[in-house]
Parts: C-alpha cells; structure tokens; sequence
C-alpha cells in the first residue's frame, strides 16, 4: 500500500466504519419513517444509498477538518499522535485538497435531491465545520455532534415527504440524546489526557456521575423513540426497539473509565443499537 493511500485511509478513518455508520443510521430512519407515510420502495432503496455515499464523505471530510483543528491537541494525546497531520506524515495543503474532493462528491450526492433538502444539506455546515472547535469553548462538544451527526434524520424524511413535520423533529432529538451518551462513553478513552491539556468534554464534566449522566441520556433518547414508534400502528416489529434500549444499558454496565479497551468496546455497539431502530422503523413501514 503506496503512503499516500495509507494515510488517506487513515485520516479519513476509512479503516474505522463505526464513524460513517453512526451517522448513517440516523438517515435510515429518516427515511423509513418518511416511507411509513409516503410508500415508495424503490425511491427509498435508492435513496438509502445515496445518504450510504453522503455518510461516508462527509465523515470523512469530517474527519480531515477535525484532525487539521486539533493537530496540537493530537499529539498531546497517546492515542492520537499518530494521527497523520499530527504525525506530520500529511501536510495540510493535500489534507485541505481531500477535504474539497470530498465535499464536492457530498454536494453532487445533495443535489440529487429536492430544494429543502438541498438546502438543510448547505445548513449543516455550520454544525459539521464548529463541532472541532466546540471542546475549546464547552463542556458539551457531544451535544454539538448530536446536532450534526442526527441532522440527516430531518434531511431523510424531506428527501422523502418534501416537508417539516413534529415526528421526524422528535426522533431527532431523541437521537441526540443517544450521541450524547455514546460520545460521553468514546471520550472516556481520551478523558484523562484531555483534562491535563485543558480540552473539555461531558467525558470529563459528568466523570463522578457517569452512570446517572450516561442512564438519563438513555432514558430520555429510548423515551423519545418509543413515542415517534408508538405514534405508528403498533405491531410486533416494536420488539426490535425495545433491543435497542437494552443494548444502550448494555453499554453503562459495561464501559469502565479506568478501562479504555471496554469503553471502545461499549461505543462501537452503538452500531447494532443503530440498526435495532432501522429495524424496527423500515419494518413497520414495509407492513404498514
């Protein structure tokens, strides 16, 4: 593998879907829901694919911008030094050239869509490119990675519906709880490098109340989702939801600060949690 491949996989975190799968799944409910209201399968598989690519680029742009901002605070932190623009492996000008490429191909994938989608797509911008600066200035950065990484559950269901309406607005910030929580957990692995060097985080804040902190973020995502599903014609497929909710207690019994490996471990099971409400919302939308 040539070096420049290497650490384009690298900075882009290719290598680690966990990311560009987290903020799938959002999308994929977006849609599902939009699809409970307007069935159309073939539209919906074929945008399920289109956010699939949007996930990815924009991660991976993400990615880039976010390792460019943090490039000081990366090589203070054992498991980011060897990040490649930390590393100085990959100089900025070609990182900020993938960041473009990148973001050019989102912008062809976004304007496959309708104008209002186009245009939520340009205003998550704002959220994508503030979120690397958010550790800085607040103890919630993950708050603020709630804001982007569930913005394509509102953009799903307009891609579909072409409107705003009440039960997209409450999955969503009832899928912000759930970062906030997940985020919380892949902090833990940075938590005590990250307070030395003044970065700040609900890692950090909530360290001596984690569980309660980590359980109301649960509790409040899983009460959230269970209203938008409930608000559906009730069928068995409601099972798969309630999957979802052990596997986020699953997540506070296991993770463990002074364990960083189980921390991880807790986090990229959000994976599954992901799929347990696509499961259950695609399902519903298919027997509808």
């Amino acid at each position: 593998m040539s070096t420049h491949l290497k650490n384009f996989i690298s900075v882009t975190r290719l290598d680690k879907p966990i990311g560009f799968l987290l903020l799938f799944w959002p999308c994929s409910w977006g849609l599902s829901l939009g699809n409970y209201f307007h069935k159309d399968m073939d539209t919906f598989f074929y945008y399920l694919f289109l956010f699939f690519c949007g996930s990815v680029l924009m991660r991976s742009a993400g990615c880039i911008v976010n390792d460019i901002v943090d490039e000081k605070i990366d090589k203070k932190v054992s498991r980011t030094r060897t990040r490649p623009i930390a590393s100085g492996s990959l100089g900025k000008k070609l990182a900020w050239a993938y960041v473009l490429i990148l973001c050019s191909l989102a912008f062809i994938i976004l304007i496959q869509f309708n104008l209002l989608t186009i245009y939520l797509g340009i205003f998550s911008m704002i959220f994508a490119f503030s979120y690397p600066f958010m550790k800085r200035l607040t103890y919630w950065p993950q708050l603020f990675l709630g804001f982007t990484f569930n913005w394509g559950i509102i953009m799903a269901w307009t891609a579909i519906t072409n409107e705003i309406s009440l039960l997209p607005v409450l999955l969503y910030v009832g899928a912000i709880f759930w970062t906030l929580g997940y985020d919380t957990i892949y902090g833990l692995q940075d938590a005590s490098d990250d307070e030395v060097i003044g970065v700040k985080s609900t890692s950090i804040k909530f360290k001596d109340n984690l569980n309660l902190f980590l359980g109301s973020s649960y509790i409040i995502s899983s009460i959230l989702l269970l209203f938008v599903v409930i608000s559906l014609e009730i069928n068995y497929f409601l099972i798969f939801l309630l999957f979802f909710m052990i596997s986020l207690f699953y997540q506070i019994k296991i993770c463990d600060i002074k364990n960083p490996a189980m921390c991880l471990k807790a986090f990229k099971s959000n994976n599954l949690s992901g799929f347990f409400v696509f499961l259950t919302l695609s399902l519903m939308a298919l027997t509808n």
